[in-house]
């Protein structure tokens, strides 16, 4: 991908394909970031994608926090329903959500897309963090209780500071599965063309003469740096919240 965006078009549609550029050249670059709407649909990306993600760590926090440490009625079937929707093929979910939208009159509109991703990314959440959870020992807690904290500054000062590298690593994963989704943005955003997202906006290089590879292929690899380069300094945080959170499950 990144590659082809800095071949020039005749390498490209080359009867011989060449691996390695002959020239180098940021035309289709150009081409990308003067694109209409470029920067209008990058913000809603990061929009939907963020808010997305802020909403299912808050969600997930607590619910991951009652299933690891609580003891209550129904809470095996509770974690048994999270991996069943975490195990569900969203895709299979396109239709009734796009008629609840279509219903509720909610199509076209950005938060209705949030509250997608935040459902797609919210039972991934859960297990992972339920997983970190575990592996913190109840003890730090019970001592934080003895001396003198209440459980919200038990949670706030001991526990949360511990889940750090599982936050990050749980939200960048979920922002990278909001961020890259197609199937949801294409079909909830008909009418206004505005509050498309990067994704189903890569599609408008398509026209009646073909596809223009290289600025497909430009506006593809602008759309993977930002996660690339969140994904790069965080890097040694997610590692330590992958293996954290799957200590137990």
């Amino acid at each position: 991908m990144v590659l082809t965006a800095f071949k020039p078009t005749r390498d490209i549609q080359a009867a011989t394909p060449v691996l390695l550029p002959l020239s180098v050249t940021f035309e289709h670059f150009g081409t990308a970031v003067s694109a209409r709407g470029f920067w209008s649909f990058w913000r809603n990306s990061a929009l939907v994608a963020g808010g997305a993600v802020l909403l299912a760590l808050v969600v997930a926090l607590l619910a991951a926090f009652a299933v690891a440490r609580l003891r209550w009625p129904g809470r095996r079937a509770f974690v048994l329903m999270v991996f069943t929707a975490q195990m569900t093929p969203w895709e299979a979910l396109l239709i009734p959500v796009y008629v609840i939208a279509r219903d509720t009159g909610t199509l076209d509109t950005l938060w209705m897309l949030t509250l997608v991703y935040f459902m797609i990314t919210l039972p991934f959440t859960i297990v992972t963090l339920r997983g970190f959870l575990d592996a913190i020992p109840a003890d730090l807690e019970e001592a934080a209780l003895v001396d003198g904290c209440s459980r919200a500054q038990a949670f706030r000062r001991v526990v949360l500071p511990l889940l750090a590298p599982g936050l990050l690593a749980t939200s960048l994963f979920g922002f990278i599965t909001a961020w890259n989704e197609f199937a949801f943005a294409n079909v909830l955003i008909i009418k206004d063309q505005d509050d498309r997202t990067l994704p189903v906006w890569l599609s408008s290089f398509s026209n009646t003469f073909g596809t223009d590879w290289g600025a497909t292929m430009a506006a593809s690899t602008l759309f993977m740096l930002p996660v690339l380069l969140v994904f790069l300094v965080l890097q040694g945080r997610v590692t330590t919240g992958i293996v954290g959170g799957a200590v137990k499950g």
